[in-house]
């Protein structure tokens, strides 16, 4: 419907041409399991960005060393004010002297209406394309990116084996007896009680 566009962004922001909004959110289609309060806090922090402040986006903390080293697990470095200093599918920072803390770039971005239109009108710089990050582009253009902490424990689906996780996941939430009803499941309620509702295999 979209066309061809470069990022999922690129395609929010054709849409956004064509429907008026004070903000627009982005949940990257590898994200299925993102929080729900996740997303309502990245709209929120949306109504409050400065004027110079075009977008947000989403982290968690990186708590598996196998997930630091991961090329599919964007890594994000943060400023001592709460913005994106780098993205990379490398482990950053570089853990030279014992073991830095490492965060993941969740795929769920928050745009003013004025964020939205600053990336249609960017070009991609060398640093996007290469790590296959689009946030990389307004770090690259020297605009602000907030970064929101968020409690999120989902998944995020890249390889076969995330398939395999995902559909194991969605079996046990959909069984889940805690649940009011199997769609209001709390994942992470379930990792935490463990055996039939382990949340890792």
């Amino acid at each position: 419907m979209t066309g061809e566009h470069a990022t999922g962004t690129d395609r929010v922001a054709a849409c956004a041409r064509h429907l008026q909004a004070d903000g627009y959110i982005n949940v990257q289609g590898d994200e299925p399991f993102i929080d729900p309060a996740a997303i309502d806090a990245v709209s929120e922090a949306v109504a409050h960005l400065e004027a110079a402040t075009p977008a947000v986006n989403a982290y968690t903390p990186i708590a598996d060393t196998a997930a630091a080293i991961d090329h599919n697990v964007v890594k994000v470095v943060i400023s001592t004010n709460g913005n994106a200093l780098m993205f990379s599918r490398r482990p950053i920072p570089y853990p030279r002297s014992g073991y830095p803390a490492y965060f993941r770039q969740l795929g769920l971005y928050g745009f003013t209406e004025a964020g939205m239109e600053v990336f249609r009108g960017l070009g991609q710089g060398p640093l996007e394309p290469t790590e296959g990050v689009e946030m990389l582009r307004f770090v690259e253009h020297s605009y602000t990116v907030r970064m929101l902490p968020a409690a999120d424990a989902g998944l995020a689906v890249d390889t076969r084996e995330d398939l395999v996780r995902a559909q194991r996941l969605l079996q046990r939430t959909w069984s889940c007896p805690e649940a009011e009803a199997p769609r209001k499941c709390n994942w992470a309620h379930c990792a935490d009680r463990g055996g039939a509702y382990e949340l890792n295999p």
